[in-house]
């Protein structure tokens, strides 16, 4: 089992490393001059080419590749006396513990990844991250739950109703939920239980996790998460929904289910004790999947809903060029859909030792 584990965190960082590699070329052959961005109006030649130099681009791509490695690694290599090496140890940028020293300056130090500092803001994509990211995994948690909890009751409802009226409603109600944009879906639902029938709902139109109240200053105001919550739960709602019915029918079809109806079994202990508890597998691992992608997609549900998450971060980076806070954003949505794999994994190994062998 151990083996099995290390395996699987073995592949889960080659994946990691690659993304890594396609973010960095990727951003770095986009056209755009980053000094000029932060320069603006005050851009001049000597200027542009001391913001080039201070950001490392005036040296080979290959180069600047291993300084970007170099400022996520955890474990990494730099030159403590040297201002001029592409790896010179600057406190201003990294909080490290000397591991050991090699002569010459050269010394190997244990730090948090520095994922650059923005353009714009100047401030570090850590920290732009680090208050962003929690409001955006609350808003993705709280919707993967409603969809969860209402997409397993309609699922199981409609494999034991099957053929029935409502069997067939639930089934083209899911497949609107997955072809409707959510963008789309954001802007009706918005517009309309935020704008049209905010008297009778109570509920705005945009808002946060937290709002700024004049007397009471920064407060809770959990009703700005009901619309965004039900906008981003549409879709894997709707999966769930069509994933668990097939699922459940294909289990109850199977030979130990009429083992057990013949035994004398009651429909619902059949139902619970023993088909849905096997249909569920399959569930669990879209679920996982689709918290992931949630994570990663709320860009434009949180624009929409002037939701202060990353996702709205990411937008607002997007549209002033801002690459540093892109690249950051983008590499910890590829870390949530590493992590989450690994950890269904090794469940899947846990619960089913035939995994392991295979």
């Amino acid at each position: 089992m151990i083996k099995f584990i290390f395996k699987k965190i073995f592949e889960g960082s080659l994946v990691l490393f690659g993304v890594v590699t396609v973010i960095f070329f990727l951003f770095n052959v986009l056209p755009g001059d980053p000094a000029t961005v932060m320069l603006g109006q005050r851009a001049n030649k000597d200027a542009i080419e001391a913001i080039n130099k201070d950001l490392g681009r005036d040296k080979p791509l290959v180069t600047q590749y291993f300084m970007y490695l170099n400022d996520l690694s955890f474990l990494s290599f730099h030159n403590a006396d040297d201002h001029n090496s592409p790896y010179y140890l600057d406190s201003s940028k990294y909080s490290y513990n000397k591991v050991v020293s090699f002569g010459e300056g050269t010394c190997m130090v244990v730090k948090q990844p520095y994922l650059r500092r923005s353009y714009i803001t100047k401030r570090k994509v850590s920290e732009i991250i680090s208050e962003t990211l929690p409001e955006t995994a609350v808003l993705a948690l709280s919707s993967i739950i409603v969809a969860s909890i209402f997409g397993i009751f309609l699922g199981v409802l409609a494999a034991v109703k099957k053929d029935t009226f409502f069997d067939r409603l639930a089934l083209i109600l899911s497949a609107l939920g997955m072809s409707a944009p959510a963008f789309f879906v954001a802007i009706i639902i918005s517009w309309l239980f935020g704008f049209v029938l905010a008297d009778y709902t109570g509920l705005s139109p945009i808002g946060s996790l937290f709002t700024d109240d004049v007397w009471e200053g920064e407060k809770l105001d959990l009703k700005n998460l009901i619309l965004p919550t039900i906008t981003m739960g549409m879709r894997p709602l709707a999966v769930i929904v069509q994933l668990t019915r097939s699922s459940l029918l294909d289990v109850l079809s199977q030979d130990y289910i009429r083992t057990a109806k013949a035994k004398g079994l009651t429909f619902y202990k059949v139902l619970v004790k023993h088909a849905l508890k096997n249909a569920l597998n399959p569930v669990v691992t879209a679920i996982s999947g689709w918290f992931a992608g949630l994570m990663a997609g709320a860009v434009l549900v949180e624009r929409i809903f002037s939701w202060k998450g990353i996702g709205n971060e990411v937008f607002e980076a997007l549209s002033k060029n801002d690459l540093p806070v892109v690249m950051g954003s983008t590499l910890v949505f590829a870390l949530f859909f590493v992590v989450t794999n690994i950890f269904v994994d090794i469940a899947y190994g846990i619960l089913d030792p035939r995994v392991r062998k295979n």
